[in-house]
């Protein structure tokens, strides 16, 4: 019996994920970009089944230095990328697809989760935004009662000419 088996990750359910930006987002987008107000809803409502790439970089950690002071040791850890605004205000960053992504960053890595997840860690790391495809074409800010939504995995819905967010029953 071998000592150290074989690490076994989890699966994140985008093993086969091409990085392709599904039909519907697409469709969403390009509403989306043709005007906003009207195209936001139903972009959200895309959003809130697809999956996104949330970019993962390097970040340099701790240089440790020899006697005569040369950098000998360096370390670095992954991260999320977290974009402050104008306003100060901090957004997490992601996006539809690979391309759009490295149109940002053609280094960063892409770790695919679905909205809702990228939606908690937005509000997890305190941000004030969900910010998607931030190097275009089309960029989306998702923010307040929209990014709690989709990070509670509630549905939205349409009622009349105005759209809520739905949450679960009473039990």
């Amino acid at each position: 019996m071998d000592a150290n088996p074989p690490r076994q990750l989890l699966d994140s359910g985008f093993g086969d994920d091409t990085g392709a930006v599904a039909a519907e987002v697409t469709d969403a987008l390009a509403s989306y970009a043709a005007d906003p107000a009207a195209g936001y809803a139903a972009l959200l409502a895309a959003l809130q089944e697809a999956r996104l790439l949330v970019p993962v970089v390097a970040v340099l950690g701790e240089i440790e230095h020899d006697e005569a002071g040369l950098a000998r040791d360096k370390s670095s850890d992954m991260a999320a990328v977290l974009l402050t605004g104008a306003d100060g205000r901090l957004a997490l960053l992601a996006f539809t697809g690979a391309e759009a992504m490295r149109r940002w960053d053609p280094q960063a890595r892409p770790v695919p989760v679905p909205t809702r997840q990228a939606a908690q860690a937005a509000l997890q790391d305190a941000a004030a935004a969900l910010l998607v495809d931030v190097a275009g074409p089309t960029t989306v800010v998702v923010e307040g009662e929209d990014l709690a939504g989709l990070a509670a995995g509630w549905t939205l819905a349409r009622v009349g000419e105005r759209t809520a967010w739905i949450g679960p029953g009473p039990e």
